[in-house]
C-alpha cells in the first residue's frame, strides 16, 4: 500500500532534522504497535543520506552490535575495526563523529534495550550529556510498548527522564484519511463501507492496509476478514496486550471486555467481578492509556464517569472475539460471524458517534467537544460541540436513519443541560441530527 496522510508528522520530523545540524535533538516517537511509526519514520527520512537505522531485536547486545556496525559501514562507508559487544561504545563513538558530521540517528522499538540490558539507559545518559553541546545528531527513538516508554522518559528516577527534546506521538489515521485510502481501493464504496472500516480498524495503519491489500473493500468482507478462520485479527489484540500486562493479563482482559460490553461504571465493573478494582482501572488509564473517563460536559466532580476503551480495534476485539473465544476454540467462526450480523446496526450506531466525534476533532472548529447525560443517567445528548471563541453551540443528535431523528426531544434535553449547568446561556445555539446520510 502506498503512504497515505501523516503530512504534520511529517514536516516535524523533517523540521527537527535541520535543527540538529546546528544543535543535538533527541526525540521519542509513541504510538501502539501496527500504527505505521516505523514506516512515518523511513518515509520522513527517506532523502537523508546519513541516516542510520537500528532495530532492537530481541537478542544478546553482541549480536545487536553486529548490526549495528554492519548498518553504520554500509551507510557512512567508515571502517570499524575490532569486536564491539557494547551498545555504549557505539553510541559513544556516534555521538563524537556529529561533532564533525551531521547524523540521523533512528532506533526503533527502542524499549527492549529493557530486556537486552538494562544498563543501556544510563550509559546513553551519560554520554548524550557529555557531548551533546557540541554534537549536530537528530537521534530519534521510537517504542510500541506505550508503558514501558513512558516509564523510561516520564519516570523522574529513570537515567533518560528529561532528557527527549521532543516528542512525537503516531494515532489512527482520522476520518479524512481512512476516507482517501477507501476511495483508492474502492471507488463506489457506500457509507456502510467507510464506518466498517472504521468500526474494525480504527484507523490503524497495518490493520486498514491488511484489509486494502486482502480486497476487503466493502462492510461483508471487512466482517469476513475480520472474523475467518485463521484472521490476523483473531490474535492480534491478546498478541498486542499480553505483554503490556504480563501474568496479570486476565484480570485486565476482563475489564476490557466488560467495558467493551456497555458495562462502563466502576461500580457495575466490580459488582460483576466482585473484586476491588480502583488499581487496575488506574494502571489501564494512566500507565497504558487503554480507557478514559467520559463525564458529562462541565461535570465537576468524579461522580457519573463511565469509562470507555479508546482504541477502536479494541473495543471491538474485546466485544466478540475476546468475548466469544470459545466458539473460536470449536471452529464455530460462522456463528460468531452471525451473532455479529445481528448486532452489527446496534453496535455500529455507537461507533458512529464516535466517527462524527473524530471529524469535529479533526476539523479543528471547535474548543469543547463532550456528551452529557444527567445524574440519573437519562436525557442524553449525543454530542455537544461548542466554539467558545465565536459563542456558538450545537446540539447533535446521532441515529444511523435520518427518519429517527427528533429534533424537538433534542431541544428538550438541551432545555435540561442549561438548567443543569447553567452553561452557554448567551451562545447563539443550533441543533444537527447526524446519520449515515452524513458520512
Amino acid at each position: 500500500m502506498k503512504f497515505f496522510g501523516r503530512n504534520k508528522e511529517i514536516s516535524e520530523l523533517q523540521e527537527t532534522n535541520r535543527l540538529s545540524e546546528h544543535t543535538a535533538r533527541f526525540t521519542i516517537v509513541t504510538g501502539r504497535r501496527r500504527s505505521g511509526k516505523t514506516s512515518l519514520l523511513l518515509k520522513a527520512y527517506e532523502d537523508v543520506s546519513d541516516m542510520l537505522y537500528f532495530f532492537v531485536a530481541r537478542k544478546s547486545e553482541a549480536e545487536l552490535c553486529k548490526d549495528f556496525i554492519t548498518e553504520i559501514t554500509d551507510k557512512l562507508q567508515i571502517p570499524i575495526l575490532g569486536e564491539v559487544s557494547r551498545f555504549a561504545d557505539i553510541f559513544k563513538f556516534l555521538m563524537q563523529l556529529s561533532k564533525t558530521r551531521h547524523l540521523t540517528v533512528v532506533i526503533d522499538e527502542f524499549q527492549d534495550f529493557k530486556r537486552v540490558n538494562p544498563s543501556v539507559f544510563s550509559d546513553m545518559q551519560k554520554i548524550w550529556d557529555l557531548n551533546k553541546a557540541e554534537a549536530h545528531i537528530n537521534l530519534v527513538v521510537c517504542g510500541s510498548i506505550y508503558s514501558l516508554m513512558n516509564v523510561i522518559f516520564k519516570g523522574s528516577k529513570e537515567p533518560l527522564y528529561g532528557r527527549q527534546t521532543g516528542e512525537i506521538k503516531v494515532t489512527a489515521f482520522p476520518p479524512s484519511t481512512i476516507r482517501e485510502i477507501l476511495a483508492c481501493y474502492n471507488p463506489s464504496f457506500t457509507a456502510e463501507d467507510l464506518l466498517a472500516l472504521y468500526l474494525y480498524t480504527g484507523g490503524v495503519a497495518e490493520y486498514v492496509e491488511m484489509m486494502m491489500d486482502s480486497g476487503a473493500t466493502n462492510k461483508t468482507l471487512m466482517m469476513e476478514k475480520f472474523v475467518c478462520k485463521n484472521s490476523y485479527f483473531i490474535n492480534e489484540g491478546k498478541n498486542m496486550l499480553i505483554e503490556e500486562f504480563g501474568r496479570d493479563y486476565t484480570r485486565y482482559f476482563e475489564i476490557l471486555q466488560l467495558i467493551a460490553s456497555g458495562h462502563t461504571t466502576r461500580s457495575e465493573l466490580e459488582s460483576i467481578m466482585k473484586a476491588e478494582l480502583a488499581g487496575y482501572i488506574t494502571k489501564l488509564e494512566n500507565d497504558y492509556s487503554l480507557i478514559s473517563r467520559n463525564m458529562p460536559m462541565f461535570q465537576k466532580n468524579n461522580r457519573n464517569i463511565r469509562y470507555q476503551i479508546e482504541d477502536n480495534f479494541l473495543r471491538v476485539w474485546f466485544r466478540y472475539i475476546y468475548k466469544y473465544s470459545y466458539m473460536l476454540e470449536v471452529g464455530a467462526n460462522g456463528k460468531l460471524k452471525a451473532l455479529m450480523e445481528k448486532d452489527y446496526t446496534t453496535y455500529s450506531g455507537r461507533v458512529l458517534e464516535r466517527y462524527f466525534r473524530a471529524v469535529m476533532i479533526e476539523s479543528e472548529e471547535f474548543t469543547r467537544i463532550a456528551s452529557w447525560w444527567d445524574r440519573k443517567g437519562e436525557n442524553e445528548i449525543d454530542i455537544i460541540a461548542a466554539d467558545e471563541l465565536e459563542q456558538r453551540v450545537t446540539f447533535y443528535e446521532v441515529k444511523r436513519q435520518a427518519k429517527d431523528i427528533n429534533i424537538g426531544i433534542l431541544k428538550d434535553k438541551a432545555v435540561q443541560f442549561f438548567n443543569t449547568t447553567g452553561s452557554f446561556q448567551k451562545f447563539s445555539v443550533d441543533y444537527k441530527g447526524l446519520s449515515l446520510d452524513d458520512i
